[in-house]
């Protein structure tokens, strides 16, 4: 089994890159397996690790299709409504509280 070259936090040569530097150049990595690591040391916790690929090797980004755009319009439209009264609120609900604003302030004078 052969092991993978581990660098230095900021020391990796270049034609190497992590799977959101790739992203940046608009590549992904295509299939091709991790060819080296990066490790920070920490002080009381093991390193933090970042894998890393070639960039000779990496394939562009696939573009979007239109059906992958109304599957994602679809699903940022489902998160804008509100369980509680149905309503479009106009952002997304966050799952923290899971209803819309005025819901939490009508529950809130209601409680108190």
């Amino acid at each position: 089994m052969a092991s993978l070259p581990v660098y230095r936090w900021r020391l990796a040569p270049d034609g190497y890159a992590t799977r959101r530097q790739l992203r940046a150049l608009g590549l992904r990595p295509g299939g091709q397996g991790v060819a080296a690591q990066l490790e920070r040391p920490r002080r009381r916790r093991g390193p933090l690790v970042a894998y890393l690929y070639r960039v000779d090797r990496a394939l562009p980004v696939r573009p979007m299709t239109a059906a992958k755009w109304a599957a994602l319009g679809k699903a940022n439209a489902a998160q804008q409504i509100c369980p509680n009264c149905r309503l479009d609120v106009g952002y997304r609900i966050p799952l923290s509280h899971g209803m819309c604003g005025t819901c939490i302030h009508l529950e809130e004078q209601c409680a108190a």
